[in-house]
């Protein structure tokens, strides 16, 4: 017997052969980015200033690492370079390299 499931747009089956387990993949755990339905450094061009509205996360280490880095609210913040899920970011002069994640959290 054969279950089908449509999850997040994708179709998952689940057969009674395998050990019960559904899916075809490894899912991504939440890592305490706040789902912000604004404009986020994730979606931002390349090349283009803007400025940081907040940094919106619920996960203090993150915030803090991000602090660390010069990002405050106001700040001027460029991206660089996309490569892969690795975003390269020019705050106050210096550049460093983030993840989605920490992108996620950035609000423009």
């Amino acid at each position: 017997m054969e279950n089908v499931c449509v999850h997040n747009g994708l179709l998952r089956r689940n057969s009674d052969k395998g050990a019960g387990i559904m899916g075809f993949g490894k899912r991504r755990r939440h890592r305490g980015t706040s789902h912000h339905n604004g404009n986020t450094l994730a979606n931002a061009n390349i090349n283009e200033e803007y400025i940081i509205k907040a940094v919106e996360t619920t996960n203090d280490e993150m915030q803090d690492f991000l602090f660390t880095l010069g990002c405050y609210e106001g700040e001027r913040i460029t991206i660089v370079s996309i490569l892969a899920d690795q975003y390269v970011i020019v705050i106050k002069d210096a550049r460093y390299s983030i993840d989605r994640n920490l992108a996620e959290c950035i609000a423009i």
